[in-house]
């Protein structure tokens, strides 16, 4: 057997950060610090991180003293809840993620319906929603498009964004977006907006390479 270990492989910046930050966190603390949800999609890093002395938790409302965010994001409640309870944040989200959110929310600002292409339960997307006000639908498959397309016909829908969870597939970006486009009315406003971060979209690109 043949092993080959990609040149891109290993933590993204976003990661890598959250991690190595986080371990000092630990180190030059006195006090318990918690973590709202895993880290990282990494079994073990999270267990080491917890032989550390890290506690994680699911709800911010199980925290009683410094909390960590992930590098996936939460929604904009949980630093809400966080600022009642007087709870400090370390917010270790990573940059590209911060980025959506900001997007989402000029967007849903100025009225546009956001098509948010990910998964539906990916903890990155659930941070994001809560940014896109009450007009949105997450995408991740080709379904998700046909019945995206029937709602906006349905309501009269004349202003759409499309952004994209960080870590989606790029090839999937440009069929769904080409789908969008050919599918819907022309006097339709647009605005796409790809926030696959460059990360990701190298590896994929490896990836195909090597295959």
């Amino acid at each position: 057997m043949n092993i080959v270990i990609g040149k891109t492989a290993g933590f993204c910046y976003g990661v890598k950060r959250a991690v190595e930050s986080a371990e000092k966190d630990i180190e030059n603390s006195n006090k318990k610090i918690y973590c709202l949800g895993e880290i990282v999609h990494n079994r073990q890093v999270v267990d080491e991180l917890k032989s550390k002395g890290l506690e994680f938790i699911e709800n911010i409302s199980e925290a009683d003293s410094t909390t960590i965010i992930r590098a996936h994001g939460v929604s904009k409640e949980v630093y809400e809840i966080a600022n009642e309870k007087n709870i400090e944040l370390i917010d270790y989200t990573c940059p590209n993620v911060l980025k959506i959110h900001k997007i989402a929310e000029d967007y849903a600002n100025k009225g546009y319906y956001i098509l948010l292409f990910g998964s539906k339960k990916h903890p990155e997307n659930i941070g994001t929603i809560s940014f896109c006000g009450d007009k949105y639908l997450v995408i991740e498959n080709e379904d998700d498009i046909f019945n995206a397309i029937e709602v906006i016909n349905r309501w009269g829908i004349k202003k759409i964004a499309i952004i994209s969870q960080t870590t989606f597939k790029l090839e999937d970006f440009y069929v769904f977006e080409d789908i969008l486009k050919n599918e819907l009315m022309n006097d339709i406003e647009i605005q796409v907006e790809n926030t696959i971060c460059r990360a990701t979209e190298i590896r994929q690109l490896e990836t195909e390479k090597l295959s």
